[in-house]
């Protein structure tokens, strides 16, 4: 079996609101989905993971490159064919975000190759379930919670109580949100100091946030909490611990992952688990981090990590130090499946996220199944490869680049 070519696609969304953009939505959510085709009429589905903020395009144009590469390839090679993506383009060496995201499109294609060919589900070939019900948590609640969101961002401490009980009502028992990413103006934009030392007022606010969180839920209710790194070593150790009495589950991405020792000096002023990973890539970014002890959740992005290969090669590193492990999950229903079929095979797995875009209806229809989770749990799917695959109608829809 060989590749004979592979599609390219960038998947428009219906929906322009995501980040409030009336001039549409391929600057707000802009998924690109790779689909590799054999002579064997197999095709596996993958997906770079740039859907969101700048970057889609850098993506894209990359994944064209490397998918040059590969022609030819027999797509059940999936480790050789990654070593060659990383060594022989002289730029998968250097690494980095567009890079990587390239390689794991490919990766998790391989992958959804590799699964229909041996019909059987990913997460058989590599090494079989530890995992069938995953625990599963509503994530970033701070842009709202349903498939229809009539308020974007939430800013009062009723608000966050009122999405607490929402979320709740659906059978969730964990949650994570941003408290510090909207001000407390009427649009949540404004001037708003995110780097420390952080004034009394943004104190309060975030702290009011969480609060109305925590007396919603109650003390069964896991709170998790993002600051997408907004924040420096001062506020993120200011907010860690005026946090602490509400008993937060973790405090992720609290600094920037650029400098390690940062993330390291958070952990050892703060008395909650640190996690991070959605912006570290391969094994050898998220070394440093577990020699120093710097983080007790490991949260890689299979779209841009590596791919599943690389994503379960590091939550097994992470094992070694007493770290758990969730995927990070932030994509289209394809990111989803990915995520779904490597965390069936983690023995430190911890948790699922369920993103909030992942109840936009618009984008649920790009693909040919609705995987949704039930009371809190995600259920793994036992189809072939990845078991999803976009539907003809989002390919026809898709602005698509052909590799031959």
């Amino acid at each position: 079996m060989k590749i004979i070519s592979a599609d390219v696609m960038q998947v428009p969304s219906a929906d322009p609101s995501f980040s409030g953009n009336s001039k549409g939505s391929t600057e707000d959510w802009s998924p690109i989905v790779l689909r590799l085709n054999t002579d064997a009429g197999i095709s596996g589905f993958g997906e770079a993971g740039l859907a969101y903020g700048k970057g889609w395009r850098g993506g894209l144009g990359m994944l064209r490159d490397f998918c040059h590469v590969i022609i030819g390839e027999d797509p059940l090679n999936i480790e050789k064919i990654w070593h060659q993506l990383q060594t022989t383009t002289y730029w998968g060496l250097a690494g980095g975000v567009v890079v990587n995201s390239a390689i794991s499109a490919i990766d998790i294609a391989l992958w959804d190759i590799k699964g229909k060919y041996y019909r059987t589900p990913i997460y058989q070939l590599l090494g079989g379930k530890t995992n069938d019900h995953l625990r599963t948590y509503a994530s970033q609640l701070q842009y709202n919670w349903g498939a229809h969101i009539e308020k974007e961002r939430l800013l009062t401490p009723e608000d966050y109580a009122e999405v607490t009980r929402k979320v709740m009502s659906e059978g969730y028992d964990a949650l994570k949100f941003d408290p510090i990413i909207f001000s407390d103006q009427p649009d949540g934009g404004g001037q708003w100091p995110t780097t420390g030392p952080l004034t009394t007022k943004v104190m309060k606010t975030t702290y009011d946030r969480v609060k109305a969180m925590r007396d919603a839920g109650g003390d069964d209710l896991d709170i998790i909490i993002d600051m997408h790194a907004n924040t420096d070593t001062t506020a993120a150790i200011q907010i860690g611990q005026l946090l602490e009495p509400l008993h937060i589950w973790y405090y992720e991405e609290p600094v920037s992952p650029l400098n390690p020792d940062n993330t390291l000096e958070v952990a050892q002023h703060v008395n909650i688990p640190i996690a991070a990973g959605e912006r570290v890539f391969t094994r050898w970014g998220f070394r440093e981090l577990f020699e120093k002890r710097a983080i007790k959740v490991v949260q890689p992005d299979l779209c841009l990590c590596g791919g599943i290969s690389e994503a379960k090669k590091i939550c097994d590193m992470a094992e070694v130090y007493d770290i758990n492990a969730q995927i990070h999950v932030c994509g289209s229903p394809i990111a989803t499946a990915a995520a779904l079929q490597t965390e069936a095979a983690i023995s430190n797995f911890v948790i699922h996220e369920q993103y909030q875009r992942a109840l936009n209806e618009n984008d649920r229809k790009t693909c040919i199944h609705d995987y949704q989770p039930e009371n809190g749990f995600f259920k793994v799917p036992d189809l072939p490869g990845l078991g999803q695959e976009l539907t003809p109608e989002a390919i026809a829809k898709s602005q698509i680049f052909t590799v031959e």
